[in-house]
């Protein structure tokens, strides 16, 4: 059974509102999806892998095959620890992004144990340019992806990990660093589609196949990085950088960058978009959107 959410006006919004079957079809309520992956090359994408400089792609770990954004270790002899991301060069506040993943054959050598078939995209993340020079993970939320082990094993994916962040959901606060969702477990290699519904620093939902799997509210910085046994240091991030992080412990995550991970398993990505809730909400102007939910009237052409 799927988790019991409690109503929201984020929840009327999903029902009703931007995922509505309009019989109208004007221009006003015509979805503007933005199409952050090109199918083509990385353009708009920056990456940052542990120990290499900005846009360093070590050893063609992100690559563009068949129209896929692909994570790939044909390359490596060994991960040591080579956890990397690519971030889309522009941050987002009030938006649905929709992608499709798969993972694809064994583990590199030298991968964690649970880093098999493990992946994800990090929502509201701080830049690719302000991660310090050997950071494994970016101060974020992560929307996770886990592949299934085979049998009858159960591996939600969608779940939510929290490296230097938190959230409550229900009113209480979470402190496990991660937290499963109520998905379905999804075997092999197959593609999976995925969604999420980020309303800045008010709620967001992860939708796999079309199911809402896990919902969290007040995201914000806190609860050191991940635990007392993998803190800030052993993230590799330099004591100044992490002192300025513990100096914002509370302050809620209104928006932040998008980035795909690379933490060990290949995985495919296709068909990333985005789109923007936030714009112009003067219905005289031209570029007025009737599923916009958050304004901001200085981007109104009239």
């Amino acid at each position: 059974m799927k988790r019991q959410l409690y109503f929201t006006a984020s929840l009327l919004l999903l029902t009703f509102g931007i995922f509505a079957q309009k019989k109208i079809n004007t221009k006003a309520n015509q979805k503007d999806w933005i199409r952050l992956f090109n199918g083509k090359n990385l353009d708009g994408w920056n990456i940052k892998i542990a120990g290499e400089n900005l846009n360093a792609n070590y050893k063609n770990t992100f690559r563009v095959e068949d129209g896929m954004m692909r994570v790939m270790y044909d390359q490596y002899e060994s991960f040591n620890d080579k956890f990397g991301h690519i971030y889309y060069k522009k941050p987002y506040s009030y938006y649905v992004i929709r992608f499709e993943y798969r993972f694809q054959g064994d583990q590199l050598k030298g991968g964690a144990s649970w880093n098999v078939r493990n992946s994800g995209i990090m929502l509201h993340s701080q830049s690719a340019k302000s991660l310090t020079q050997n950071q494994s993970f970016p101060v974020s939320l992560e929307l996770q992806l886990l592949g299934g082990l085979g049998g009858n094993t159960t591996r939600h994916t969608g779940n939510l990990c929290t490296p230097g962040t938190e959230v409550y959901m229900q009113n209480k606060i979470v402190t496990d660093h991660c937290t499963d969702s109520d998905s379905k477990t999804y075997h092999g290699d197959q593609w999976v589609k995925v969604e999420a519904i980020v309303l800045g620093d008010s709620i967001i939902h992860h939708v796999i196949e079309g199911d809402t799997v896990l919902t969290y509210e007040k995201p914000h910085i806190g609860g050191g990085f991940v635990s007392a046994d993998y803190n800030w240091e052993k993230a590799g991030i330099d004591s100044k950088s992490a002192e300025a992080w513990i100096k914002k412990d509370g302050m809620l995550l209104k928006e932040g960058y998008i980035a795909m991970q690379a933490e060990s398993h290949a995985i495919d990505f296709k068909n990333i978009e985005l789109l923007d809730l936030k714009g112009c909400m003067d219905k005289k102007a031209k570029n007025y959107k009737s599923y916009f939910i958050k304004a901001d009237n200085a981007r109104c052409k009239y």
